[in-house]
């Protein structure tokens, strides 16, 4: 895209001094390419949702975890990305086992060298994810409220509507 930038500055710079034709095709292409660039950034942050996770090399985390009434069943799942040199990412689901065991994914993050998931009542979660260098830690509303680090789920208009606050780092 800055290529094609480039060579239609560089072609439009020349046709003003030697007096040539304007470069319609070339500056067709280009809007054309950031048209395209925008929707795809469009789509990615705004219509973003967990049914998008890989699954494919999917690892058992932590859990079972139950709940202290056994309501909620919490899991966490990791997901290995970008081969030898990439990481792992981390996600917790919770059953809501009154409501036909609908499954939510409520956190999703990086994953640290530490990670626990600890009821503290049995409507709030603890997911430890703490690492020397950084931690994504928190406690967390299962019913309310959802963590994902990068932001993509606070921001996505399809999930607004599945909690109350969304944190992120």
């Amino acid at each position: 895209m800055v290529i094609i930038f480039l060579i239609l500055t560089v072609r439009i710079i020349i046709s003003l001094i030697k007096k040539k034709p304007f470069p319609k095709k070339l500056m067709v292409a280009m809007l054309v390419g950031i048209v395209l660039v925008f929707s795809i950034y469009v789509f990615e942050v705004y219509f973003f949702t967990f049914d998008d996770i890989d699954e494919k090399y999917i690892q058992n985390g932590p859990g079972p975890v139950v709940s202290p009434t056994g309501k909620y069943t919490a899991n966490a799942y990791y997901e290995p990305y970008g081969g030898a040199a990439g990481g792992v990412n981390m996600w917790v689901e919770i059953t809501n086992h009154n409501e036909d065991n609908n499954k939510k994914v409520i956190y999703y993050s990086d994953a640290n060298d530490n990670i626990l998931i600890d009821w503290v009542d049995d409507k709030t979660i603890f997911i430890t994810n703490a690492g020397p260098y950084k931690s994504n830690s928190i406690k967390l509303d299962v019913e309310h409220e959802i963590y994902h680090d990068r932001g993509l789920a606070c921001r996505s208009w399809f999930m607004k509507n599945e909690y109350d606050t969304c944190y992120q780092d």
